[in-house]
């Protein structure tokens, strides 16, 4: 099964904070609707640029993408 990973982009000198935040109330999101996914974080791109994210099965996507309004997606890779 392909897994997406859904992104929430943040810019500016607060980016790695509001992505933290962010990171909180996806938690929570998770937790609330008792979603089976594991695979959640932050990411800093440069000092100027951090996002969130979360990792979901293709086929559970639409409803999570369209609850959330995730600024973009990507097919998701293990490192």
């Amino acid at each position: 099964m392909r897994k997406l990973k859904l992104i929430w982009d943040f810019r500016g000198p607060a980016s790695l904070k509001t992505a933290e935040h962010h990171l909180i109330h996806l938690k929570e999101y998770i937790a609330v609707n008792q979603f089976d996914i594991s695979i959640t974080g932050v990411e800093t791109l440069n000092d100027m640029h951090s996002l969130a994210f979360l990792v979901v099965d293709e086929s559970k996507m639409k409803p999570i993408r369209d609850a959330l309004k995730p600024h973009r997606g990507q097919v998701y890779t293990e490192n």
